[in-house]
């Protein structure tokens, strides 16, 4: 993209979310425009100048500076564009549901959170580092935990086993409500996605057959089961349902606002419905769902404070 990003006179970048995971999203966005000149020649450049590490060495903490150089850098080649200064369109309705995990996956999940290491069902369960061990406490929340294989060398597929279902009885409970209305439902690991579709016999996957986004726009699919980070982008499924819920939770941000954005408000009122958009959100109480939950509003703070600063709408 940069070869010929560099050779014309004019390129234009169009994104709904420019910073979702944060200020250091920005640096490859102004590459394309400027070859470096407004943040940096490279991107360890970039850091250098504006961030710190976390106390783990892997995140970046942008300085408290940061903000105010990077927005100043950028104001002259950036505007910003939102539909709810020009149409009524209203936020998505969001609805917490909390569960509480049975006793003998609570005990499996403190363990897990304070040695890194579990045993179930006879098998081990390790996690190598923080990320692998906020990983594996995400799986027990949602009700699956991954085993570690028997011989180190296997490349097959990864062996699950179930420690609770109290995530999907909520979830069965939702569908009950939706009372025949079409829910998009978010899933974060394969496991889930195997329990789900044994749980829920009239869920389906995009992969189910061809024809199935318009299968769901026609109404005929009751529960559609969808990656964010496959279905994301590039699908139109504002049709089909005006309701999403999370069954787990992931730290990505920009893979939820845009799977949201599939039968989102501006999606909605583009279709001609005036119809709320509901997102639930199925969290396991005292565990890192809800860490999850909250650092991803963080984020989301970063991104809004940011069109807000780069916006040039005359009033």
């Amino acid at each position: 993209m940069a070869q010929y990003a560099h050779l014309s006179s004019r390129l234009i970048e169009l994104t709904g979310t420019p910073a979702s995971n944060g200020l250091k999203d920005l640096w490859g966005q102004l590459w394309f425009l400027d070859k470096g000149e407004r943040l940096g020649r490279t991107y360890t450049a970039f850091t250098e100048r504006w961030f710190t590490t976390d106390y783990n060495g892997y995140g970046l903490i942008p300085r408290p500076y940061a903000f105010d150089e990077i927005t100043a850098r950028c104001k002259d080649v950036c505007l910003s564009f939102n539909v709810e200064d020009w149409f009524d369109i209203a936020k998505p309705i969001v609805n917490t549901i909390y569960v509480d995990l049975p006793q003998a996956a609570r005990n499996l999940y403190k363990q897990m959170e304070r040695e890194m290491f579990a045993e179930l069902a006879g098998r081990e369960i390790t996690a190598v580092n923080a990320a692998a061990k906020s990983s594996k406490l995400l799986q027990c929340a949602n009700g699956a935990v991954y085993l570690d294989p028997l011989v180190e060398s296997d490349t097959g597929p990864k062996e699950w086993r179930g420690v609770h279902d109290a995530k999907i009885e909520a979830l069965q409970s939702l569908v009950e409500e939706q009372a025949g209305a079409p829910l998009l439902v978010a899933y974060h690991f394969k496991s889930d996605c195997a329990r789900l579709r044994a749980a829920i016999p009239v869920a389906r996957t995009l992969d189910d057959s061809a024809g199935m986004e318009q299968a769901w726009n026609r109404g005929n699919v009751p529960v559609l089961l969808v990656h964010p980070a496959s279905a994301g982008h590039g699908l139109n499924l504002q049709h089909g349902g005006n309701a999403i819920c999370f069954f787990g939770n992931w730290w990505n941000l920009e893979e939820r606002l845009q799977v949201i954005e599939r039968i989102g408000p501006v999606r909605q009122a583009q279709a001609g419905f005036k119809r709320p958009v509901f997102v639930h959100q199925i969290v396991a109480r005292d565990t890192v769902d809800e860490v999850v939950v909250d650092r991803v509003q963080s984020k989301g703070t970063v991104q809004e404070a940011l069109m807000q600063y780069m916006k040039r709408v005359k009033k």
